[in-house]
């Protein structure tokens, strides 16, 4: 019963690499509301540290502004000037996140219309090379991706729900493995 309870462990583990990308959350947000978003993106190269971060902003993804990143140089690429600026790219240098460490980076946003926003992260190492976080979601290096909604609430299955299924699969698990190899208590009335 131990080996059952430790590979599913295991297996309810394996998918959390898979958020071993760069991300900008929420996931999920609305659509012509102005948010809070974060993009964290990973160092993973041993003994390095990431030095640049530039986040091409894709079109309909309005950023309002930015919220400091201590240690790090903020330049912005934006078409246009004072309130009608919009920002097509931002670059982040002078940081040092070391291996195992996410770079974090925050600004308020607005999505324009209801659809799935793709963004293009280019992340630099100490050493000179670059990840490109631009490939499909399969690959080593996806884009990450937000979803606009009109309306939160009914249809979908949530990052969140998802992992809230998973820790009540768990909890149940243990129950059972308790109720069952438990044996010697004290009786029931």
């Amino acid at each position: 019963m131990k080996t059952l309870l430790v590979t599913f462990l295991v297996a309810l583990a394996l998918p959390a690499s898979a958020f071993a990308h760069a991300r900008v959350s929420p996931a999920t947000s609305l659509s012509g509301e102005l948010q809070l978003y974060s993009l964290a993106v990973p160092t993973e190269k041993e003994n390095l540290t990431t030095t640049k971060i530039v986040l091409t902003v894709p079109d309909g993804f309005g950023i309002d502004s930015f919220v400091a990143s201590p240690g790090w140089t903020r330049q912005v690429q934006a078409q246009g000037s004072g309130e009608d600026a919009v920002v097509q790219k931002v670059t982040w240098t002078g940081g040092s996140t070391p291996t195992g460490e996410d770079s974090l980076f925050q600004f308020l946003a607005q999505p324009a219309k209801s659809t799935t926003y793709t963004f293009h992260v280019e992340q630099t190492y100490s050493d000179g090379s670059v990840v490109d976080w631009s490939g499909p979601e399969s690959s080593d290096s996806p884009a990450p991706t937000i979803k606009a909604v009109s309306s939160i609430g009914g249809g979908g299955t949530s990052t969140l729900e998802i992992v809230a299924i998973a820790l009540s699969a768990v909890a149940l698990l243990l129950a059972l493995v308790a109720l069952v190899g438990g044996g010697g208590g004290r009786e029931l009335a």
